[in-house]
């Protein structure tokens, strides 16, 4: 029988529900923040900033000194992975993530997968520094991006609305692009097994192109690498908690859930609450899904909506938090008011 940990979340995630339930926010780590904008003024760039144990571990910290959250997410980006693999990964002002895209056979053979590890030994330190510094009854997410989403970026050489590159690819090059799955479920695979022994309690991963897919491509390039995933990981560790975040995967998540097994789905926030309700939430605990621009707004609508949202699964395992990540431009204030709003003070 399962039993409770006392870490909120964690419990949530493995099916426990609480009158008042466990809250993060995606992102929550970030630049709406005067104190991480110091810590980043202060790095060389944004990997440096992931690579850099005490400061990833301070601006990890950060959210949960100013607010009652019930967990942290580790500082990282889900683009270490193809920066471990060799690919040459370099975040630019004002643009975001630039990759030099995966065009051949050639491109594919340079990518190294016996150093992951290594490379990413300093984000395991920061994983190992935060479970250190967080009280006990606080959960650690550790996470990744799902192989389909890093893929896009890899082939695209960097985000785009349709990722139409990407997409291309996989149709044109099918075995090619299974060649490239199979390298990053495997590095994805060893990665999250890393971070659990680190000292996470739950990971996360994040499927930000899940949308844009018809339910054929949906299957191969979302679901597929997913399950293959989520079964690696649960190999070594059976009881592994998992939370899926398919964005845009609309009507498709409950065949999503039902796949992979993963034990909880974030929604994001152009999800219907009676369909989550309905054909969702029986199945995994759901964590989401208010507007980010709520946030941004505040007020009455934005407590109105939290108000809607908490409603919806006040009888189901649930996680509040966002559809998406908090934005740069959030008021500090509205975010004091959402978190004290869901948690009653």
């Amino acid at each position: 029988m399962v039993e409770r940990t006392g870490r909120k979340l964690l419990d949530c995630v493995r099916g426990f529900v609480d009158d008042v339930p466990p809250m993060w926010i995606m992102r929550q780590a970030g630049r709406y923040l005067p104190e991480y904008k110091e810590v980043r003024a202060s790095t060389k760039g944004f990997l440096d900033l992931c690579y850099t144990p005490k400061k990833a571990i301070e601006v990890t910290l950060q959210p949960l000194r100013r607010f009652d959250l019930d967990a942290a997410i580790i500082f990282s980006d889900i683009l270490v992975i193809p920066d471990a693999l060799g690919q040459d990964v370099r975040f630019e002002a004002g643009e975001g993530p630039i990759l030099k895209e995966i065009e051949t056979a050639k491109d594919l053979a340079e990518l190294d997968i016996s150093k992951v590890l290594d490379h990413l030994a300093p984000v395991l330190e920061t994983v190992r520094g935060v479970r250190a510094g967080i009280d006990d009854d606080k959960t650690l997410i550790g996470f990744c991006g799902a192989p389909w989403t890093v893929a896009t970026y890899m082939l695209g050489g960097r985000g785009s609305p349709d990722q139409a590159k990407a997409r291309l690819f996989a149709l044109a090059n099918p075995e090619l692009f299974a060649q490239l799955m199979d390298i990053l479920v495997e590095a994805s695979a060893e990665y999250l097994l890393a971070q659990f022994d680190a000292g996470a309690d739950v990971v996360q991963i994040f499927e930000s192109w899940a949308l844009n897919l018809d339910e054929t491509n949906f299957k191969n390039f979302v679901v597929d690498p997913t399950v293959r995933l989520v079964q690696k990981v649960r190999k070594k560790r059976p009881d592994a908690p998992i939370i899926g975040f398919p964005r845009g995967a609309s009507t498709m998540i409950p065949g999503y859930i039902k796949s992979t097994n993963v034990n909880a789905v974030g929604l994001d926030y152009a999800m219907p609450l009676s369909y989550a309700r309905e054909h969702i939430s029986p199945f995994a605990t759901v964590q989401g899904n208010l507007d980010p621009l709520r946030l941004v707004s505040g007020g009455k609508q934005m407590l109105d909506r939290a108000d809607e949202i908490l409603a919806a699964f006040k009888d189901r395992p649930h996680i509040f938090n966002l559809g998406h990540g908090i934005v740069p431009q959030t008021p500090i204030a509205h975010v004091e008011a959402l978190v004290n709003h869901v948690k009653g003070h």
